[in-house]
């Protein structure tokens, strides 16, 4: 079985002393998990994590592990390194990617978010990113009326329990259980812990950490 796509190395890790095992998020099939051979004792073209190009993963069942072969056409990363906030957004996208996101699962529009956020990092592309990884995992919010009387005018909250808009005289009975709008990374946070627990997984390090006030 082979299956071919662009990607970006978005997790290694060593595999005995020369292999590693990688997580590539592909455009045409999600993220992928498989073996690249040689990875740890190559003095050229040496895999990182962030970099982008084509890639194949093979294997001769669909339950194995299978095989990269990947071509580095740019190290994304490597933009990033001296402005700690966007290393930030890089981190927590990919671990929230590798631990929330079912593999295989393709989302080519969550693909090219992340290559445009990590082209032009920025709290406001990061938010929007969070928001698009929630509808993919099933929790999409809903800011276009209100979830207690319909109106589309005055939403000021976002309920806790069902990621809907809701305006003043709605969430007045409930103001322990709504989020202040517009929506921030206090918010998304919260509906990717509940996705987590969901999972049978924590919430990663790398986006429990996350500074809010980033937003």
């Amino acid at each position: 079985m082979k299956l071919e796509s662009v990607g970006i190395i978005i997790g290694l890790r060593p595999f005995e002393e020369r292999d590693s095992i990688a997580r590539i998020f592909t455009r045409g099939h999600g993220v992928l998990a498989g073996m690249m051979k040689g990875a740890q004792v190559a003095r050229k073209n040496k895999p990182l994590v962030g970099q982008y190009g084509p890639c194949s993963w093979n294997a001769r069942l669909d339950s194995q592990l299978g095989v990269f072969h990947f071509e580095s056409e740019r190290n994304m990363a490597a933009p990033l390194m001296s402005d700690s906030a966007a290393l930030s957004f890089m981190n927590s996208a990919f671990a929230l990617l590798t631990t929330l996101l079912p593999e295989r699962a393709e989302d080519a529009p969550l693909f090219d978010m992340t290559i445009e956020m990590l082209r032009l990092p920025s709290a406001a592309r990061y938010l929007d990113w969070e928001v698009h990884l929630l509808r993919s995992l099933g929790y999409a919010l809903d800011l276009s009326a209100c979830g207690g009387c319909g109106r589309a005018a005055g939403l000021e909250f976002l309920s806790q329990r069902t990621g809907r808009a809701v305006c003043a005289e709605c969430a007045a009975p409930y103001m322990e259980h709504v989020f202040p709008m517009p929506v921030d990374l206090a918010a998304t946070r919260f509906f990717l812990s509940r996705a987590a627990l969901t999972h049978g997984v924590k919430l990663p390090i790398e986006r429990a950490i996350f500074p809010l006030a980033s937003a």
